[in-house]
C-alpha cells in the first residue's frame, strides 16, 4: 500500500514493530534483539533507513508524523506519512496534543490506532469494515469534499449535512472525538482481516488532510497462551514458546520492586491517607498486591506521567500522602511538574524511582541515568539512594514522614543483597555511614554499586562510606574525609555530569578543599542495551573495573 522508506512508517514505542524488523531486512537477526550489539528493542534511526523515528517512550508519534508530513508539504514531495499507535499511548496528553494540532493545520498524514483493548465482536467486524470501506472510497470522499464546497455559502444546509453525517457514523463509530479534534475518522475495522485492510488503506492513502483509522486487534492473537493473559506476555524474557510456560526469576532474593510494594502494603495497613500512584506501570513496580489489597487508595493514571505528579500534588494538598511509583526515565517527562507543581510549594510528595541507573536490555531510551543530576538541583528536594534493600525500606519510610517538601528514594531494577530486614524507623536526613575505615583513600559511595565498593576498599585499604543522601549531602563528614585522607573516589550510577559526585566537589570547592578527587559513574553517552552484568563490566563499574579506574588514577 505504502512504498517504505519513501513514505514514512512511524511506530509509537516500538513494541509492535517486531514484524516491522523482519520484514525490513533483519529477519536473520531478530534472534539478537534486545542483547547487546544486536537489533535494539525498538526502533532505531541508526538502525535503518526503515526505521523513521528512534523510539522507546510511548506517544511520540503523531508529533513526529506531524512534522515530517508538513517537511514533505513544502518540499513538494509526495510522500506519506503513517502513524501506528496503540490504545495505551494514545491515552497520553501529548497525543491529544498533537491531534489538536493536526486538526488545526490540517497535514496530509494517516494515523492507525491499534486497539487491542478487547476482542472483535462481529458488530464490529461486520458492519463496521463495510462502512470504513465506503467512507474511506473515492465517490463518498469526492461527494464529501464537493458538498462542502456547495453548500459553503448555504450554513444552515452545510450544517444539516455535517449533522447527518455525524449521525450516520455515531450509529456504529466512535470517532466524534477525533472527529471533533479534525480528523476524518473511519472504523473501527478488524485488524486481523488483511484483505479488507488493505483494502481500506488503499482508499484512504490518497485523502488530504488528517485522517485517523481505527482498528481492532486481538492482544496475542495466535498464541493461545498470550491470549489468555495478554498482560503477562506484554513483555516476556526468552521462554520455550512450544510449552507457554514463562521462566520463573532466579534466586529466592526479592527485587526492589517487591521491597517497594511490600512497604506499601505494610504502611498503608497502618494509615488509610497513603494513596499511591503509578502511571500505567502497576506490575513492573510492584504494586499488583497492593492494588488488589488497596483498591481505594490506589490510582493508576495511564500513560500520563505530568498528570501523576500534579495529581499528587493535590492529594498533598488535601492532606493526604501521595507516593508517586515511578520509572527513572518515565520520571523524566514529568520534570516541570516535580519543580513547578510539588517542589515549589514545598509539597510532602514522595516518589519512589524504580529502575534507576543501569537497566539494561532495553538500551538508551531507558537507562536511569539522569534523575539525580536532574533532582539534586531542585531546592528543597531530598534524594536518597539505598545501599540495599533494608536501607531501601527504611528510605520510604522516612520519605513518606517526611513533612518539610518532597522526597526521592531511587532505587535499580533487580534484586536486592539479602540484607536483614529492620523494623521500620526514620533515618536522620543527610547523614552518611562510615562503613570501614581505612587510610590515604576514601571511597563515597552512593546507591547500590556498595557491594562493589567494599570489595575494591579492601583491596586498596580504603575507608568506605555509605553516603545515603545525595541532597542533602553530609557536608561534615565529606570535609572530615577530605582533612583525613589524600584523595576521594565518588561512586554512583548515575551521569557523572551533574551527578552525586558533582555534588561532592561543589562542597569541597565552597569550603576551599583542594583535595584530588575521580569521580566514577555514568559516562557521557547514551548506554545501550546489554546486559546489567554487561553494562557494567563494559563500563567499568563492576569491582574489577571500579579498582582498575583508581589504581590507573592514582599511577
Amino acid at each position: 500500500v505504502y512504498n517504505t522508506p519513501f513514505d514514512r512508517l512511524i511506530w509509537d514505542v516500538g513494541h509492535q514493530a517486531y514484524p516491522h524488523k523482519i520484514l525490513t531486512g533483519r529477519r536473520d537477526k531478530i534472534g539478537t534483539i534486545r542483547q547487546k550489539g544486536g537489533l535494539h528493542p525498538f526502533p532505531w534511526r541508526g538502525e535503518s533507513e526503515y526505521d523513521v523515528l528512534s523510539v522507546g517512550h510511548s506517544s511520540t508519534s503523531i508529533s513526529a508524523g506531524i512534522g515530517v508530513a508538513i517537511a514533505a508539504a513544502k518540499e513538494d514531495k509526495q510522500r506519506r506519512a503513517v502513524c501506528v499507535i496503540g490504545d495505551g499511548a494514545i491515552t497520553a496528553g501529548m497525543a491529544f496534543e498533537a491531534m489538536n494540532h493536526a486538526g488545526d493545520i490540517k497535514p496530509d498524514l494517516l494515523v492507525v490506532l491499534n486497539d487491542n483493548e478487547m476482542s472483535i465482536s462481529e458488530n464490529v467486524g461486520a458492519l463496521n469494515n463495510h462502512l470504513a470501506q465506503l467512507l474511506s472510497g473515492k465517490l463518498y470522499s469526492t461527494l464529501r469534499e464537493g458538498g462542502k464546497k456547495v453548500f459553503s455559502g448555504v450554513p444552515p444546509i452545510k450544517e444539516l449535512l455535517k449533522r447527518t453525517e455525524e449521525h450516520i457514523k455515531g450509529m456504529v463509530v466512535p470517532g466524534t472525538l477525533f472527529e471533533e479534534l479534525g480528523f476524518n475518522y473511519i472504523g473501527p475495522v478488524d485488524g486481523h482481516d488483511v484483505l479488507g485492510l488493505v483494502s481500506t488503506l488503499k482508499n484512504m492513502r490518497d485523502l488530504k488532510g488528517p485522517q485517523f483509522l481505527h482498528i481492532m486487534t486481538k492482544k496475542g492473537r495466535g498464541y493461545e497462551p498470550a491470549e489468555k493473559d495478554p498482560i503477562t506476555f506484554h513483555a516476556v524474557p526468552k521462554f520455550d514458546h512450544t510449552s507457554g510456560v514463562l521462566p520463573k526469576s532466579s534466586g529466592g532474593l526479592p527485587s526492589y520492586s517487591k521491597i517497594f510494594g511490600d512497604w506499601l502494603c505494610e504502611t498503608a495497613a497502618k494509615d488509610s491517607k497513603l494513596m499511591a500512584i503509578t502511571p500505567a506501570m502497576r506490575e513492573g513496580s510492584g504494586m499488583v498486591e497492593f492494588s488488589k489489597k488497596f483498591p481505594d487508595q490506589y490510582f493508576d493514571v495511564a500513560i500520563a506521567e505530568q498528570h501523576a505528579v500534579t495529581f499528587a500534588a493535590g492529594l498533598a494538598i488535601g492532606d493526604y500522602k501521595p507516593v508517586v511509583a515511578i520509572y527513572s526515565t518515565f520520571l523524566q517527562r514529568a520534570y516541570d511538574q516535580v519543580i513547578h507543581d510539588v517542589a515549589i510549594q514545598k509539597l510532602p510528595v514522595l516518589f519512589a524511582i524504580d529502575r534507576a541507573g543501569i537497566v539494561g536490555a532495553d538500551g538508551q531510551t531507558h537507562q536511569g541515568a539522569f534523575d539525580l543530576s536532574f533532582l539534586r538541583c531542585i531546592p528543597d528536594m531530598v534524594v536518597m539512594t539505598p545501599s540495599d534493600e533494608n536501607e531501601c525500606r527504611q528510605m520510604l519510610h522516612t520519605g513518606y514522614h517526611y513533612s518539610d517538601g518532597p522526597c526521592a528514594v531511587r532505587y535499580p531494577r533487580g534484586s536486592g543483597t539479602g540484607a536483614t530486614l529492620e523494623p521500620l524507623a526514620s533515618l536522620p536526613i543527610g547523614k552518611g555511614v562510615v562503613k570501614r575505615q581505612g587510610e590515604k583513600i576514601a571511597i563515597l559511595n552512593f546507591g547500590t554499586l556498595l557491594p562493589e565498593a567494599a570489595a575494591v576498599a579492601d583491596k586498596l585499604n580504603a575507608t568506605l562510606v555509605d553516603m545515603r543522601f545525595v541532597k542533602p549531602l553530609d557536608t561534615a563528614l565529606i570535609l572530615q574525609l577530605a582533612g583525613e585522607h589524600d584523595a576521594l573516589v565518588t561512586l554512583e550510577e548515575n551521569a557523572i555530569m551533574g551527578g552525586a559526585g558533582s555534588g561532592v566537589n561543589e562542597v569541597l570547592m565552597a569550603h576551599r578543599r583542594a583535595v584530588p578527587v575521580l569521580n566514577i559513574g555514568l559516562p557521557d553517552y547514551f548506554i545501550p542495551q546489554g546486559t546489567q552484568e554487561e553494562i557494567r563490566a563494559d563500563l567499568g563499574l563492576d569491582a574489577a573495573g571500579i579498582e582498575a579506574k583508581i589504581r590507573d588514577w592514582l599511577a
